[in-house]
């Protein structure tokens, strides 16, 4: 149970996403020795805004939406965070994810705190040109808080490299001039990073495959089962399929896939762009949703939403390693339900961190204007990745904690020793 005062602005019967976090910092916090001071630091976020989104409809009506901006912390950097649309965001969602984006930029050392927004919006009723229209006035609306240097919005659920090209050019004709460092996750052809596409994905198969070897378990012919097929999920299926492991099981919101002798992940790729959905692809068969979660396998990545891992089925899971390509897809309850089945969990703030420090290599090379090919982005991507996961691991053992713990023992430590040292001003 959280013991400190809640803001006003949440329900305390009904916190939501964000009740998870302040869990996982109550956790940590008796590690934490005198920065422990600073601790309420860590619980309520520096800047929300929330915001009113109208647009024309192409039926000529006015559509409203809300709109948020969170700025949770930006002790050690500007904020860094993606913006989601879908139909259910609420304040404690972004929150939440913009606190996870504090832990996530500190785990793993990149100079930026946390950030996140969203528009409460289900994007697949919208036109082309009404998706062009609310990103452009959200843009607009929250347009005073971003900034190269102050909050870099990136993509994250049902966005992509053409709403941040659009958010871009709209903050850029507001400013007057082009200013391509405002969001990163934009198209090649505006700054934008190679790599970048995969690069959440890649950072899930890295750390995945540093915990198979810590646990004793080979990355050859190990079985992987994922939830979500978008571009987390795809990527980490295409570089764990490529490194020798086995595809058992796909999850995504049209059914659940599986398949003892594997699934092609770049033919379940071409089934999904040809019809739509994954039902009806070859060589898988289609199980009920709740079976997916006991599926045998030794790595289960969750790449979809927050909260799919749960008191109710984290008994049933029977892999060695969970790996989280999503957000907060553990609860704290499932957390210790996993730990007593000896189940090695890659929390989240490690795990997909792979696309925030490639958001953070675009951002670096749109200040310089020099761009890295693919292969060194790569290379420095899983060099970061590695040593962090090596740097945490290590801190678990220590403490005979999980590495969740762990991260935040790492992370939460940097985030306020960086607010002991500034003060508080005036």
């Amino acid at each position: 149970m959280i013991q400190h005062p809640l803001p006003s602005y949440l329900d305390k019967d009904n916190i939501g996403p964000y009740e998870i976090y302040l869990e996982q910092v109550e956790r940590v916090t008796p590690y934490l020795g005198r920065l422990a001071y600073w601790a309420e630091t860590l619980k309520r976020p520096k800047r929300i805004l929330v915001v009113d989104v109208p647009i024309h409809l192409d039926d000529g009506s006015v559509a409203h939406f809300e709109g948020y901006r969170v700025q949770h912390n930006t002790s050690r950097g500007p904020g860094k965070g993606g913006v989601r649309y879908h139909q259910d965001v609420n304040l404690s969602e972004v929150m939440a994810l913009a606190a996870w984006m504090t832990i996530k930029n500190a785990a793993v050392n990149l100079p930026y705190g946390g950030a996140k927004g969203g528009i409460r919006v289900d994007p697949r009723t919208l036109s082309q040109g009404e998706l062009e229209r609310l990103t452009r006035r959200y843009t607009t609306e929250i347009g005073f808080l971003i900034g190269p240097e102050k909050d870099i919005p990136a993509p994250d659920v049902n966005t992509n490299p053409q709403v941040m090209a659009w958010m871009m050019d709209t903050y850029s004709m507001n400013l007057g001039r082009t200013a391509t460092g405002v969001v990163t996750g934009k198209p090649v052809s505006l700054g934008g990073s190679l790599g970048r596409g995969d690069a959440t994905g890649r950072g899930v198969f890295v750390t995945g495959a540093e915990a198979l070897t810590r646990v004793g378990l080979s990355l050859e012919g190990a079985r992987v089962a994922i939830q979500g097929f978008g571009n987390v999920g795809s990527a980490a299926a295409r570089i764990f399929f490529d490194n020798g492991a086995k595809i058992v099981a796909i999850q995504d919101i049209s059914g659940t896939f599986y398949s003892e002798a594997g699934i092609d992940p770049y033919k379940a790729l071409e089934h999904l762009a040809a019809h739509g959905t994954l039902q009806g692809l070859a060589g898988a068969e289609e199980i009920q949703k709740s079976e997916f979660w006991g599926v045998d396998c030794e790595v289960l990545i969750p790449a979809a939403l927050e909260r799919q891992i749960t008191e109710a089925n984290a008994g049933q899971i029977r892999a060695r390693i969970v790996v989280e390509g999503a957000n907060g897809p553990t609860t704290p309850a499932a957390d210790d339900i996993l730990r007593e089945n000896g189940v090695t969990v890659v929390p989240d703030v490690l795990a997909n961190a792979g696309g925030v420090t490639v958001s953070y290599f675009e951002w670096v090379q749109d200040f310089s204007s020099y761009f890295w090919t693919e292969d060194e982005i790569n290379a420095r991507l899983d060099r970061i990745m590695r040593e962090a996961f090596a740097s945490l691991w290590d801190v678990a053992q220590n403490h005979k904690v999980t590495l969740r713990t762990a991260a935040y023992i790492v992370a939460c430590t940097r985030v306020l020793e960086a607010r002991a040292l500034r003060g508080l001003y005036p």
